[in-house]
């Protein structure tokens, strides 16, 4: 048995209705749920694994998976189900970032046969996630702004020079301890990968690993001018361990305390938070991914399950 697990918006889609009558068709036990309101993909989840279901496929964007990890991570181990992903939002970082396909009736097949792969999930505080937390600029104005950190990294430094006297952006002093290390930093953007990318493609942590036990860090700290912002576009392509504006670390654990709230998304899911702590939680869940998929860097946790399988 797999629990399809669908974001309400989506489930009228024809596309998204085709794919599971599809599925359905080639022999697959699929039972649909469809949620309502905030809340309800996380409870469906947990109801699952409660049930003794053996996969659940969460359908909706980089959101809706959220809900339902934070759901599954409610479980014992032994319950917990194994996870697939049907991505049908906006960005969908995570999917792509784990190679899988984007239309609705190839990647629910996906979500359905590809093989179990133990893989970290990270929780920040009481809320865990599975792709990427951000804080500062990014995060402040991403829903407003999606465009602008991909501007930094990209091309347009005069523009976004610009939309930030606009905004009056103000940076966020904050103290940082690490397994290893700690700083002290004047915090532009802080980003912690368990996968590579957030806000639509922006490759903030390339080196992430989802099975390796650590998360990729990377901090920008606040610049002054174009020339200061010409110096961390230069750094962010070497991404040194310890450069004027850009540092890049690895580690199981980290903890900030800043002076302010510090804006923040997991998973693109937006909050505020004035001090936190993100630890790892190593092969926590099982993922259903290609077994060449670049995000992994172990084996296979389980064998490909046919699609007829209950």
């Amino acid at each position: 048995m797999v629990m399809l697990i669908l974001n309400g918006k989506a489930a009228q889609l024809p596309a998204v209705r085709q794919a599971v009558k599809a599925c359905r068709e080639a022999g697959a036990e699929v039972r649909v749920q469809v949620t309502w309101e905030p809340g309800d993909a996380a409870r469906m989840a947990e109801r699952a694994g409660r049930e003794g279901v053996a996969r659940v496929v969460a359908g909706g964007g980089d959101g809706s998976i959220n809900e339902v990890v934070n759901g599954l991570m409610r479980l014992p181990p032994e319950v917990r189900p194994g996870l697939g992903l049907l991505p049908l939002g906006t960005a969908n970082d995570l999917a792509c970032s784990l190679g899988l396909p984007q239309a609705p009736r190839a990647a629910l097949q996906a979500a359905l046969t590809l093989p179990l792969h133990a893989v970290d999930v990270p929780r920040l505080d009481d809320q865990y996630f599975l792709n990427m937390a951000t804080g500062g600029f990014g995060a402040e104005i991403s829903s407003s702004t999606p465009k602008s950190l991909k501007r930094l990294l990209g091309g347009g430094a005069y523009s976004l020079f610009g939309a930030l006297k606009a905004w009056q952006y103000q940076p966020r002093p904050a103290r940082l301890r690490w397994a290893g290390g700690e700083r002290q930093a004047s915090l532009f953007v802080l980003a912690l990968g368990n996968g590579t990318r957030s806000g639509g493609g922006q490759h903030l942590t390339p080196g992430a690993r989802i099975d390796d036990g650590l998360l990729d860090v990377l901090i920008l700290r606040d610049f002054a001018s174009l020339g200061d912002m010409a110096t961390m576009r230069r750094e962010l392509q070497r991404r040194p361990s310890e450069g004027a504006f850009v540092e890049t670390f690895r580690t199981p654990w980290l903890s900030v305390e800043a002076d302010n709230d510090l804006p923040l998304t997991l998973d693109g899911e937006p909050g505020h938070r004035r001090a936190f702590r993100v630890d790892l939680e190593a092969g926590a869940l099982s993922l259903a991914m290609p077994d060449d998929c670049p995000l992994l860097s172990g084996p296979a946790a389980g064998q490909p399950a046919s699609v007829g399988a209950s």
